[in-house]
């Protein structure tokens, strides 16, 4: 850059710079404190120069002058991180607080590991099978059996097998209707010996999913309140309120059972509250993820009486938020119940949730331990509570709840938490607004320096995200996404460095090209009040929305605002020194641990899914914004010290290298996203239907018919990494749409099509299962009101789905299931999803079609696809054979289909 002229002032600038920049700084005389400066007038123009403020010279500019030493600074903010970082994987690792009881009236995690083993050593247990169905209820009996033999004679027991039939609608997944026929329901009521009015409900599923154990969903969760049964059942201590038990046996089958159980069962009119037990992960700590709605005295059920807690409101309102493609039964109990509830589930390790690896031995005792006795001090907490007779009066607004570190729980009233926000915001208010209303003559260009100043930190953090999209976007186009699935810390030292590099970066332009001659102390001053006006809107944005999650604000507020009033004597009269450096640390010590803590928790959880979230979504562009993020919190109140530092240089240089480093071995594919090792297995999620497809016309002829094996792989990378070992499965096998079918003509298990949009369709003899199914048309008929009623019967294998596609000039406006009001799906067709026990009967159901205009191509097109995920109709020899080709690092997921097209 070449300038026209040279002002004294510019020189002055140099000249001082150099003798900041020396060991032996020589002082100005006390006459320049008060020269011209040759900074712009405003954020873009003109070269005119101005005064500088007193606040920004003096003793106070000498003794800032000397500067941070910039390797001390970034060594010590490392070291802080890793510090704090260090204290937040000791508590997560801490699950217990003790070792386990097993005493007399305690949980005794040994014995709940023996049902878990039990339990698992079935096998997968799908709704229908009877590993399900028979094995699986028949131990569940017997050990109730047993624990009622044992009982204290101040309780009683009631055991029920229910086996409900009936249908709802769902907006999960876009929406779609559930039929449910005959399936499981184990209830056991634990009450008084004179009976009890009112109850808690413990829910856990014992089914899995096809091709799972399902060790952490959810069969330790059945093991735990086994146990919970047991102990409370032997309890000489009476209980004021029926516990009721509800293992239920299809829960997977998108959370029919609960349905069930909720809207059919004589007892459930007794539940006045409930706690569900999920996974998310397998083992760690049990994490209360949703409460209420809107039932505060649960929350304080929660904090009194759990003994080792790990809740936060913060995961509650993402969970709702819809973000997470994941659902409970929670939702069951509170859309069709009106039952307030408590929701918890295991979030660590979601790599094998799900998979062949979710086995009892990779969940450890301290995890089973804690989570029993949670459940257990809740639940006889609940039990005994004079608020569960009457939860009805105490529905009053939401709750602010956050664990501290596993230790405690805080918990207060969203009301207060608005009140105390506020406070905080008021507190800045009048921080801010005295520098920022005072005469200029006092403050120089404060108002000016800090509009200036916001607007260089929101081009920092604007270009850093776009930076590391641009990263992302292109790992993404040259196939390396999930480079960092298997090795966490390759994002960090990727995107994480790119974005903190870029920060720092335009922040150190604007120290060197704009804020010329400003002394150090004076922008890290303003740097530090940039950063608290920020926390302060999102604080007055969230608190507005009437988030409970506004409390994270109001800590990155109050803290530094309180730390800031402590250090700014020292700070005026020493400058930045490491006196200063330490304290001004020591008072972040709270914001940041907490922040880290809840970030540990959310790359925990979202981690994990973005290897299972579909091919539509560039898992890539997902964690760079989601690190950027954290990196741009992370940094806000270190900023300052860009400013306070003598130079940025090796800090950048260092970023810069390591971001560089990284991309070129990312680009190089030297990090392969799975793994197959046996202690920390991170598989690749694929699904194989070995299917048969036949399309009839309107006339009932069968137009089309093939076979194959549909393959769908559940992440971004297709099957790339798949082909140079199975070289038959690639591009040139892509499923094609067929147009005209609903769903693009392919037997979808769940309507997840606008998730998953690449498919492959590798040719393969048919499939012959020994329980074909059966779909016809009993009758079609002309309604009062000029429409068509179409009753169908299908009978087939335990799970099947069921397609409608309404032609042009006709409306579906009726159907027997659900509500009566058909439900699409995204995409505009219907989707219902089929399930049965054993002994189910055929199924019958009808659709109302409104016509307004004939067309010759029909009114309708409807489709059914049968399901085998179970028994000797499951496999075929080509499936087998093509399974055991896939490498040891992924986890094919497969089973046999059938899909039959028709047009009425």
């Amino acid at each position: 850059m070449e300038w026209g002229y040279e002002s004294a002032a510019v020189r002055r600038h140099r000249v001082g710079g150099e003798r900041r920049e020396g060991s032996a700084a020589v002082l100005p005389p006390e006459r320049d404190t008060q020269a011209q400066e040759p900074l712009v007038d405003g954020c873009g123009g003109g070269g005119r120069t101005r005064k500088r403020s007193p606040g920004g010279s003096g003793s106070a500019s000498r003794s800032a002058g000397t500067g941070l030493s910039e390797a001390r600074a970034a060594l010590g903010l490392a070291l802080y991180l890793l510090a704090l970082r260090t204290l937040v994987q000791l508590s997560l690792q801490q699950l217990v607080l003790r070792g386990p009881a097993g005493h007399r009236g305690e949980f005794d995690a040994l014995q709940a590991r023996d049902y878990l083993e039990h339990i698992t050593s079935i096998g997968p247990r799908t709704t229908g099978s009877p590993e399900n169905e028979i094995l699986t209820v028949h131990y569940l009996l017997e050990q109730i059996k047993l624990i009622e033999v044992q009982s204290n004679s101040l309780h009683r027991i009631s055991v029920d097998v229910q086996r409900p039939t009936g249908s709802f609608s769902i907006d999960f997944l876009g929406g779609f209707t559930s039929y449910y026929d005959n399936i499981t329901n184990i209830v056991v009521k634990l009450e008084p010996r004179d009976g009890a009015q009112h109850a808690v409900l413990a829910n856990c599923h014992f089914d899995s999913v096809a091709n799972s154990p399902g060790a952490s969903d959810d069969a330790v969760s059945c093991s735990v309140m086994l146990e919970v049964l047991r102990v409370l059942s032997t309890s000489s201590e009476a209980l004021h309120h029926a516990v009721i038990f509800l293992f239920n046996g299809a829960e997977e089958n998108v959370l029919q059972a609960s349905h069930g159980f909720i809207t059919q069962h004589p007892w459930a009119s007794l539940i006045r509250a409930f706690i569900n037990l999920e996974a998310a992960g397998v083992g760690g700590k049990e994490l209360v993820f949703q409460t209420g709605p809107e039932n505060p005295w649960l929350v304080q059920a929660y904090v009194s009486a759990a003994k080792h807690p790990f809740a936060s409101v913060v995961a509650q309102e993402v969970f709702q938020s819809g973000i997470i493609p994941s659902d409970t039964d929670f939702r069951i109990y509170r859309d069709f119940g009106n039952i307030p509830g408590i929701d918890l589930a295991f979030i660590e390790n979601g790599y094998i949730y799900h998979t062949k690896y979710d086995t009892a031995d990779r969940i450890l005792t301290d995890s089973i331990q804690r989570a029993g006795d949670n459940i257990l001090a809740v639940l006889k907490h609940l039990a005994t509570s004079d608020m569960l007779a009457a939860a009805s009066k105490y529905q009053h607004g939401n709750m602010v709840f956050f664990d501290v570190l596993g230790l405690f729980v805080i918990a207060y009233p969203s009301r207060i938490g608005s009140i105390i926000n506020y406070m905080v915001v008021m507190a800045v208010v009048l921080y801010l607004g005295k520098k920022l209303l005072q005469p200029k003559h006092k403050t120089g260009n404060y108002k000016k320096d800090f509009l200036c100043g916001l607007g260089i930190t929101a081009i920092s953090w604007f270009t850093s995200l776009v930076t590391v999209l641009i990263i992302a976007v292109f790992i993404s186009l040259i196939g390396q996404s999930l480079s960092w699935y298997n090795h966490f810390y390759v994002s960090v030292c990727l995107y994480g460095t790119a974005t903190v590099a870029k920060i720092i970066f335009i922040h150190t332009l604007a120290k060197r090209f704009y804020y010329m001659n400003a002394s150090d102390q004076y922008l890290g001053e303003v740097f530090f009040d940039i950063s608290l006006f920020v926390h302060c809107c999102f604080l007055v944005a969230l608190t507005y929305q009437g988030l409970c999650s506004a409390f994270i604000s109001a800590v990155w507020v109050a803290f530094p605002l309180l730390t800031k009033l402590c250090v700014h004597k020292d700070f005026k009269q020493h400058g930045a020194q490491g006196k200063f450096f330490a304290f001004y640390l020591l008072g972040m010590f709270i914001p940041y641990l907490y922040a880290l803590y809840l970030i540990w928790a959310v790359f925990e959880m979202f981690t994990p899914i973005l290897g299972r979230s579909g091919s539509e979504i560039p898992p890539d562009v997902v964690l760079a914004s989601i690190l950027a993020g954290c990196a741009m919190i992370l940094s806000s109140y270190f900023i300052n010290f860009i400013y306070l530092a003598k130079s940025t240089k090796k800090t950048l240089l260092t970023l810069t290298l390591v971001c560089a480093i990284t991309f070129l071995l990312v680009c190089s594919g030297t990090f392969f996203p799975y793994s197959s090792n046996p202690a920390n297995p991170k598989p690749k999620r694929v699904f194989l239907q070995h299917m048969t497809r036949t399309f009839h016309d309107l006339e009932g002829n069968a137009v089309k018919r093939d076979s194959g094996v549909w393959i769908n792989g559940f992440d971004y990378t297709g099957m790339s990494h798949i082909t140079p070992h199975i070289p038959e499965i690639n591009d040139s096998i892509r499923a094609h749409c067929e147009e005209n079918a609903p769903l693009c003509g392919f037997p979808w298990y769940l309507p997840v099509h606008f998730l998953i949009r690449k498919n492959w369709y590798l040719p393969a003899p048919e499939v012959s299962p020994r329980n074909p199914a059966h779909f016809r048309l009993i009758s079609k008929e002309q309604t009062p009101w000029d429409s068509i009623k179409l009753t169908f019967e299908a009978t087939g294998p335990s799970h099947m789905s069921f397609y409608v596609r309404a032609h042009k000039g006709s409306t579906l406006s009726q159907w027997s299931l659900g509500n009566g009001t058909p439900v699409t799906s995204k995409g505009g067709d219907y989707f219902v999803f089929y399930s049965h026990g054993l002994e189910a009967s055929a199924w019958q159901f009808w659709i109302e079609v409104q016509v307004s205009e004939e067309h010759p191509e029909g009114m309708v097109t409807v489709a059914i696809a049968a399901h085998y995920l179970s028994g000797e109709d499951k496999r075929s020899p080509q499936l087998d054979a093509l399974k055991e080709k896939f490498p040891d690092w992924t986890f094919p997921s497969a089973w046999v289909c059938t899909y039959d097209l028709f047009v009425f």
